[in-house]
């Protein structure tokens, strides 16, 4: 079978990661980047693969198998996914949990127009760590469910950062409470609040002569990211945020603590766990994983929005169903 043919849109860290995760997957090629920027301002790590402007994308409908979106979930993808949903397969990582289920329905509906699949919120929260859930909490009636995320960098909440006014740059840490994660894993089954289970700390470059105190609240009040939140901002220079910030680790935990028995005298804790030296390249290869399974839905008229609760595993996989059952069942 012919190579995945797999386009990316933005080529920040994300978009970065999924060219070095297409090279991984040898059933997966770059065909083109395209960009907001100008086609020779940058060059990729991909021989032959082209940069092009974004205005262009439609002209390469019929060059694309897959269109991965790797813009922002602020302002980003609730223009780019409709948009490139009439045109392309895609598939993306839109994250702000709150807004998911009405940027579904705009996909779904430029999707069901032009028969394309497009499978959006991929990543590891919202993406695995939401099968995780599900799967948990079907294996589980009787319990709770807890995630915890970080120490690390969210892209999401960084990206926020950065577009509030007076901001040059920024960058935001999530950090898990350890009490409340101990108080989860020994199965006592608490009731925490948002603000109980992760704190919020974040540090800006400001622009020249920016208010500081207006962009600290701007930060503490934004709905869906820092208002249900401790957060904490400090403002810092731009060289100390190269030196001291410049990686993007991250992670997290999902629990389902459950019971069962006839009484429900018996504690089950189901716990699955991530450490990433890198969140845009760990979110990346999920996509590219995904994008192979948009393209098979795709050949079996499987269109319209989608997301990780619609895909079956073995789609993800380069694998065929006899290996994979040879191999890990």
């Amino acid at each position: 079978m012919s190579k995945i043919r797999i386009g990316i849109v933005g080529y920040g860290n994300v978009g970065r990661g999924v060219e070095a995760a297409i090279k991984q997957n040898p059933d997966t090629e770059l065909a083109a980047v395209f960009t907001r920027r100008a086609a020779d301002s940058f060059s990729l790590n991909t021989p032959g693969a082209k940069v092009v402007n974004i205005s262009r994308a439609k002209d390469y409908a019929n060059d694309i198998d897959v269109m991965i979106l790797c813009g922002g979930s602020a302002t980003d993808l609730p223009e780019q996914g409709p948009e490139f949903a009439s045109m392309f397969n895609i598939v993306d990582s839109f994250d702000t949990h709150a807004k998911i289920p009405e940027y579904f329905e705009k996909v779904n509906k430029a999707a069901a127009i032009s028969k394309k699949t497009c499978i959006i919120s991929v990543g590891w929260d919202p993406g695995l760590f939401s099968m995780i859930r599900m799967l948990s909490g079907a294996i589980l009636p009787v319990g709770n469910d807890y995630t915890f995320w970080g120490r690390g960098v969210s892209q999401g909440h960084s990206d926020a950062i950065r577009r509030v006014a007076g901001v040059k740059n920024g960058i935001q840490y999530t950090i898990p409470i350890d009490k409340a994660v101990e108080s989860v894993r020994n199965g006592s089954n608490p009731e925490l609040t948002t603000r109980q289970k992760h704190l919020r700390e974040c540090f800006v470059v400001a622009e020249e002569g920016a208010n500081k105190a207006g962009i600290e609240a701007d930060i503490k009040n934004m709905p869906n990211y820092f208002s249900d939140y401790e957060t904490t901002v400090h403002f810092i220079t731009g060289e100390e945020l190269k030196k001291n910030h410049s990686k993007m680790p991250h992670g997290g935990f999902v629990f389902r603590s459950g019971k069962t028995g006839n009484d429900n005298s018996n504690n089950q804790i189901i716990e699955f766990s991530l450490k990433l030296d890198s969140n845009p390249e760990f979110t990346a290869n999920v996509l590219v994983a995904f994008a192979r399974a948009a393209v098979r839905m795709n050949r079996e008229a499987n269109t319209g929005a989608k997301t990780v609760f619609d895909v079956p595993l073995s789609y993800l996989s380069p694998a065929s169903n006899l290996e994979l059952i040879k191999k890990l069942l």
